[in-house]
């Protein structure tokens, strides 16, 4: 496949939102669909894996492969270094911790963080009021153009 092949098949299979922030070594392998929501954030050395192999070794000398497609909502952070495998579904307004491994899907409005990646907690009213430990979040200068 020469390389505007390959640059046609990313665009066919990579469903990008508005407003999508990809910080560096964003790698989507994507032999088949990955969506992606409005306003979602990858920090760097994120992986989103849609092709995997079969466990068993006959298979796999066969080169079998099978693909799924990973959906991420709108308004998600994915941390440092976070990968996502085949299949997985995470929902709008999801926080997933740096270095977690995303093998369930994930729903909405949660905090989720792990080796299996698991939902910590959902986003409440302290997220609110602060945006990092104590440090609150000032409203006013928000709001100001």
């Amino acid at each position: 496949m020469n390389r505007l092949s390959t640059l046609i098949l990313v665009v066919l299979t990579c469903h990008l939102g508005n407003n999508i922030y990809a910080n560096f070594n964003l790698t989507m392998v994507d032999d088949t669909h990955i969506y992606v929501g409005d306003y979602t954030m990858f920090g760097p050395n994120v992986t989103v894996a849609t092709a995997g192999h079969p466990i068993l070794p006959e298979l796999r000398e066969k080169g079998y492969q099978y693909n799924a497609p990973v959906y991420i909502g709108k308004n998600c952070w994915i941390g440092a270094g976070v990968i996502i495998l085949p299949g997985i579904t995470i929902g709008d307004n999801v926080v997933i911790g740096a270095g977690s491994i995303v093998t369930k899907d994930l729903p909405s409005n949660v905090v989720a963080v792990g080796n299996p990646c698991k939902v910590l907690r959902e986003v409440n009213e302290y997220d609110k009021e602060y945006y990092f430990k104590d440090r609150k979040i000032n409203y006013s200068a928000l709001t100001k153009e």
